[in-house]
């Protein structure tokens, strides 16, 4: 396990309630289903429309069990931006 922060930002920081929160997790995969364990609801739904950014470089379409978490890292949770 590795120790860092998910930033939640717009829709996906309205669901959770809260701006930023701890992970202790390995994957990409593991820190989001801990989210999803400790805010069930909306957030579940928001997760799936939101990008990622973990230490600042986009997820895109790998899949988020292949992300590898960095000690003291952090994860963006972005969800879809309108306008422009």
């Amino acid at each position: 396990m590795v120790n860092g922060t998910i930033r939640y930002w717009a829709a996906a920081k309205a669901a959770a309630g809260v701006a930023e929160e701890p992970y202790a997790a390995v994957t990409l995969a593991d820190a989001l289903e801990a989210a999803r364990e400790r805010h069930p609801g909306e957030l579940v739904r928001v997760l799936q429309r939101c990008s990622f950014l973990v230490d600042g470089d986009p997820v895109g379409t790998r899949g988020h069990e292949t992300v590898r978490l960095a000690e003291g890292g952090t994860v963006e949770v972005l969800p879809p931006f309108a306008g422009g």
